[in-house]
């Protein structure tokens, strides 16, 4: 009985150590081409980020919730710097787990001039490794910055500072424009 125990363990720590690797293979870094994917827009229309490459940048912003305060700042933050980041060559890409219907009345209650992707099977979540938060309960906040190359440039990740994530996106298109 002892030795069935055992091997359980064992077998349980093995499976958990190939999770964990397989989750840090998967997460994107600094440096990383950005992965193609294709998502359901505000509008039900299929969006494919790899349109997007090599014609602009952008900023691929993961966040936990339409309408809750902290993602309605956050969102509210970007359509009130909207133009700031279009003279960047800039496009804003808002992503949740939320549907389609619900990203629509999201952009309709607060004028959101900006793309928002449902990820209602967090797939997109998992290939980029967004962390969860909250002991695993809470999808994470995660800003990635794109830039026309598809090159991931600066990653910015807290869930309690949403309107810290504009600021920093701007920063690094700023600081990427003025190397080039």
């Amino acid at each position: 009985m002892k030795k069935i125990f055992f091997i359980i363990i064992v077998l349980s720590i093995g499976l958990f150590s190939i999770n964990k690797l397989m989750a840090q293979k998967s997460k994107i870094r600094i440096g990383d081409k950005v992965p193609y994917f294709t998502l359901k827009d505000q509008n039900g229309t299929n969006f494919s980020i790899e349109n997007l490459v090599h014609k602009k940048n952008m900023v691929i912003y993961f966040y936990p919730k339409d309408d809750t305060p902290g993602c309605t700042k956050e969102a509210c933050s970007f359509r009130d710097e909207f133009e700031d980041f279009k003279d960047l060559d800039t496009v804003i890409i808002g992503i949740s787990g939320d549907g389609v219907a619900s990203h629509k009345e999201f952009e309709k209650k607060y004028n959101l001039p900006f793309i928002l992707l449902a990820d209602t099977k967090k797939e997109v979540q998992k290939l980029f490794g967004v962390p969860k938060s909250a002991l695993g309960l809470i999808p994470g906040r995660v800003t990635y910055v794109v830039n026309k190359e598809g090159t991931v440039i600066y990653i910015f990740n807290s869930l309690r500072k949403a309107k810290e994530h504009i600021k920093k996106a701007k920063e690094a298109l700023q600081n990427n424009i003025r190397k080039h």
